[in-house]
């Protein structure tokens, strides 16, 4: 199983020196603390930012991480060198009436000759630099390239229609997993889990049958060529109305999967390796919200949250597990950098989510397939999530399976 050689830009240790420390265009920050932004472009790639803190020594005394870039064999191929952009703006981040509300104070530019990037760590700067645009402000700015080896995997349809997972190498698609979803609504495998030391999922199989709409009992099982089960996502907590009347599931009561791995013959002696909550976020923007958590052998009650956010429900977005720069004081997420990232399409679109797995996180097919039912719990929880005054298609109809089994 070959990696595809992704390489990692980072944009770190960022901090910004005036010459007096002036109040900010509109109603930002206090001066005293981060009166200031920037904002990194790439060509091909969305735009990322960052808040710069004040220095006043060398080393800064403070500094921030910018998101960074993820530059893919494909972004590499016939690009030798990159322009990377840095526009530093005074204000609050925000924007008004879809214009930047920050004032901009100055830009750099630098040339990125990419030539090594994908057999060593390369540094292209580390240090102040002026910028641009007149004035004697000064940004200290580390820019740097590490390789990023990734297994890639997508699947080779929509997860509830039960499709074939082929690695991607270069040109060369490989199919190495088999999914099957059902949409058994009279299962409920939180049930069959040991009680004994698993007392948080007994917990949710003793709660009351939901009146009214529900969308519950879904699982996607993944297998290996040889047909043995590899891992599994599994519905235990009901996507529902959040409340008589409402029309979406709501933060405050989330649906949930568990990711599960295998200890035994039986699927229901299964161990539990994650746990995905998901709920439709209210506003205009209709995002799907999300929150994955690991858990362990010793805290079964509570996980450890590793990864959280929203994305559009239109227009889709990429989940992601990545905490690169992410060293802030009281992180207790066990891993470090890119972990995963999958596609995902947004409501009634197909969907074929291409999976990146970081080399490091795996050490046999086995842990791969658990990246491959986490994207297929995370795409199927769109459809989940989805107005409960929109059908679903008749893949996730329990009764429509009945019919051909």
């Amino acid at each position: 199983m070959d990696p595809c050689p992704f390489v990692r830009l980072t944009v770190e240790s960022l901090a910004l020196h005036l010459p007096s420390a002036t109040r900010p265009a509109g109603s930002g920050v206090h001066p005293s603390t981060t009166p200031c932004y920037a904002k990194l472009k790439l060509k091909n790639f969305p735009s990322q930012t960052a808040l710069l803190p004040l220095a006043t020594a060398t080393p800064p005394e403070s500094s921030t991480t910018a998101p960074g870039f993820d530059l893919s064999p494909d972004a590499l191929r016939g690009r030798p060198t990159l322009t990377l952009k840095i526009s530093v703006f005074t204000g609050s981040m925000g924007r008004t009436c879809g214009v930047t509300s920050g004032k901009l104070l100055g830009s750099l530019q630098m040339c990125l000759n990419l030539g090594n990037s994908r057999s060593r760590e390369c540094v292209y700067q580390n240090g102040w630099m002026k910028l641009g645009g007149g004035g004697a402000a000064r940004m200290h700015v580390r820019v740097r390239t590490e390789p990023d080896p990734r297994y890639v995997f997508q699947f080779g349809g929509e997860p509830e229609c039960s499709p074939v997972v082929f690695q991607i190498q270069g040109g060369i698609r490989q199919p190495v997993f088999s999914c099957k979803f059902s949409a058994d609504r009279s299962r409920s495998l939180a049930s069959n889990f040991n009680t004994n030391n698993r007392s948080w999922i007994r917990s949710l199989s003793r709660e009351k049958e939901r009146a009214g709409r529900e969308r519950k009992g879904w699982m996607i099982t993944v297998y290996d060529l040889s047909g043995s089960a590899v891992a599994a996502a599994s519905m235990i907590t009901p996507f529902v109305p959040s409340s008589p009347g409402s029309d979406r599931v709501s933060r405050s009561n989330p649906g949930a999967w568990l990711i599960l791995r295998p200890n035994g013959v039986s699927i229901s002696s299964w161990k539990p390796w994650g746990r995905l909550e998901a709920w439709r976020e209210r506003g205009p923007a209709h995002g799907l919200g999300y929150k994955f958590e690991l858990v362990t052998d010793n805290a079964l009650t509570s996980g450890i949250p590793i990864a959280e956010g929203t994305m559009s429900a239109k227009k889709g977005g990429k989940f992601c597990i990545d905490n690169t720069g992410k060293d802030e004081p009281g992180l207790i997420s066990p891993i470090r950098g890119f972990v995963m990232g999958s596609s995902m399409e947004g409501e009634g679109k197909v969907s074929k989510p291409v999976v990146e797995v970081g080399v490091m996180h795996v050490s046999c097919m086995a842990d791969a397939a658990l990246f491959v039912a986490l994207s297929a719990a995370m795409d199927l929880s769109m459809d989940a999530c989805r107005l409960f005054s929109h059908k679903l298609r008749k893949e996730f109809s329990s009764d429509e399976q009945e019919l051909f089994t």
